[in-house]
């Protein structure tokens, strides 16, 4: 009776171990149509020349055309003369840096509106490269999460 509690969980240990191998091997495939999808991103320059054709920058001449704004509703810094401002295509004025910084964590939205600045397939892309930068870690993950479900399991097999 003894050995057969033995047989039955070694077919179970062995069933577990099977079914984590599926499991990690399922995680690669994963892995690598994420990444297939990551080559169609387009880095941070590109997005910020996408972004320079949509809403180009200019000086900030003092004085205004009247009705413009003084200060960047991003910082809330006042316009000083020289300084570079972006018009968006909603009318609104801010400083190039802020609105550059805006728009690469968000999806490339107005800060006051949030009228889109961007089509959103070029925001999805410019994601996905984000992602890939912060998280570019290999296989050994994968093989530290099997051996986290199993523990010393997987040791005592090889």
């Amino acid at each position: 009776m003894a050995s057969l509690s033995q047989i039955f969980s070694h077919i179970y240990s062995m069933t577990m171990l099977l079914f984590s191998i599926l499991l990690l091997e399922l995680a690669i495939l994963v892995r690598g149509a994420a990444r297939a999808t990551v080559r169609r991103s387009i880095t941070t320059e590109q997005f910020l020349k996408i972004v320079d054709q949509k809403a180009p920058a200019r000086r900030y001449e003092g004085g205004g055309l009247g009705f413009e704004p003084l200060e960047c509703s991003v910082c809330l810094s006042l316009y000083e003369e020289g300084d570079e401002v972006r018009k968006l295509k909603c009318k609104h004025t801010f400083h190039k840096g802020c609105v550059d910084t805006w728009l690469q964590q968000d999806y490339a939205t107005c800060p006051l509106c949030r009228r889109a600045v961007l089509p959103i397939d070029v925001v999805v892309k410019h994601q996905n490269h984000r992602l890939q930068e912060y998280h570019d870690g290999g296989d050994e993950e994968l093989m530290l999460m099997l051996y986290a479900l199993h523990g010393n399991f997987v040791r005592r097999l090889f």
